[in-house]
């Protein structure tokens, strides 16, 4: 009998795992297992938060955090937003990356080898992100963020992923598009996908919160990942 992977959940900046409770409660009630964390001085966590926490502390949260949860498992990761960085570098970090059985970005940047946050927003998220709290180092949450949120560790958002491999040992890629934000920075990371042959793509009629938007449909994508039965 084939193993079940384990759902991991990744959350964007300034998110907790909580951002997750609704999705994670739909992939257990299915039976699925489901590991959401949150990451090194964001949320809950926001204590841990110093000017040299960076993208390569947020990989290494994940990677000890699945060494110790789910060292042998078949994973699928699950990476909203800024999350498609990190789970992006834990694939690349895993010892044996072919246990990914599929990389489900939910609205989410999905950088190349020396490619920042940074980089591939736009205007106006450089502007969010330049726009630091009085620690010289956070970005702050926005208004419109649940209360839970926190400022974010600058340093993640502009520090360059180094990769020494692609994405070619994942099963299944998949790349959940917020069609309903206007202005959205992943319009051009969801046009670029369309195109490649070796990702399936969505485009769900929310804003880019898709686990409080769109979340029956969500879940159904999500669920699926890992079966090969995706379809474009």
């Amino acid at each position: 009998m084939t193993q079940q992977p384990t759902y991991v959940l990744i959350p964007g900046a300034c998110h907790g795992a909580w951002c997750f409770d609704e999705l994670a409660a739909t992939l257990r009630a299915a039976g699925h297992r489901v590991l959401a964390y949150t990451l090194t001085g964001v949320s809950e966590r926001a204590h841990l938060a110093d000017r040299g926490v960076n993208l390569q502390t947020h990989i290494d949260d994940v990677v000890a955090a699945l060494a110790a949860d789910a060292a042998d498992e078949p994973l699928v990761l699950v990476g909203h937003s800024y999350g498609g960085m990190v789970i992006t570098g834990v694939v690349d970090r895993l010892r044996a990356p072919e246990r990914v059985v599929a990389a489900v970005y939910l609205d989410a940047f999905v950088p190349r080898d020396g490619e920042s946050c940074w980089m591939l927003t736009n205007d106006e998220q450089r502007q969010w992100y330049s726009d630091v709290d009085a620690s010289g180092f956070g970005v702050p949450a926005m208004p419109f963020f649940d209360p839970r949120a926190s400022a974010h560790p600058l340093a993640s958002l502009m520090q360059r992923i180094t990769l020494r491999a692609d994405l070619s040992a994942i099963g299944e890629r998949i790349y959940v598009f917020a069609a309903g934000w206007e202005g959205s920075p992943f319009a051009p990371t969801h046009r670029r996908l369309a195109d490649d042959p070796t990702w399936t793509t969505y485009a769900l009629p929310g804003g880019h919160n898709l686990m409080r938007d769109c979340p029956d449909d969500l879940a159904s994508i999500v669920g699926a990942a890992g079966r090969g039965d995706q379809r474009h």
